[in-house]
């Protein structure tokens, strides 16, 4: 199996495994953070590979509609780590839109591949997603609802880069006699 073939499967396997503890409903947000400069083993913004990220669109987009959910891709810190949605999601989650067109070096080659893989494709700020994947610490959790829960996943990495995830639970208020099912 070639490399490319070896991140798509990591890639799926991850994702198929935080939606499985997740238990996103539909229409929640899964957030992906993602660096392909680390994942082909280079210093995150350093070497954006589109190859990569096209790749990463097109393996996740049968499973986002399959479990008919939001994807929010996170651009780079050069466009404040606005999220490339579709125009239904912003819709939605009344996400008021910014204007800019993420590309390889400013937005980052997952957050380009979205934009132009969407046909109505909308950039906003922020978000509150109810799950996510963090692709080569790219820091996802400033887009995450409170409270966020890290999932440990049979997959550590995704090529060179490192993985983490998470999912969200509602805060747990209350004192002694308060009580949680």
């Amino acid at each position: 199996m070639d490399k490319l073939e070896t991140i798509k499967k990591d890639f799926i396997t991850a994702v198929e495994e935080l939606l499985e503890v997740a238990n996103l409903k539909e229409e929640d947000i899964l957030v992906i953070g993602c660096s392909t400069s680390e994942i082909s083993g280079e210093s995150i913004g350093s070497n954006s590979v589109p190859d990569i990220a096209n790749e990463l669109i097109d393996a996740i987009m049968p499973i986002v509609k399959r479990e008919n959910i939001f994807l929010a891709t996170q651009s780079c810190e050069h466009l404040n780590r606005a999220l490339v949605v579709d125009e239904a999601c912003a819709k939605k989650y009344n996400l008021p839109p910014v204007t800019v067109v993420p590309h390889p070096k400013a937005g980052g080659s997952l957050s380009s591949a979205y934009y132009r893989y969407l046909d109505n494709p909308i950039v906003v700020e922020e978000i509150q997603a109810d799950a996510g994947l963090d692709i080569g610490d790219t820091f996802i959790g400033m887009h995450l609802k409170r409270v966020a829960v890290p999932v440990r996943l049979s997959v550590k990495e995704i090529g060179a880069a490192h993985l983490t995830a998470a999912r969200v639970r509602p805060k747990l208020i209350g004192g002694a006699r308060a009580k949680y099912e």
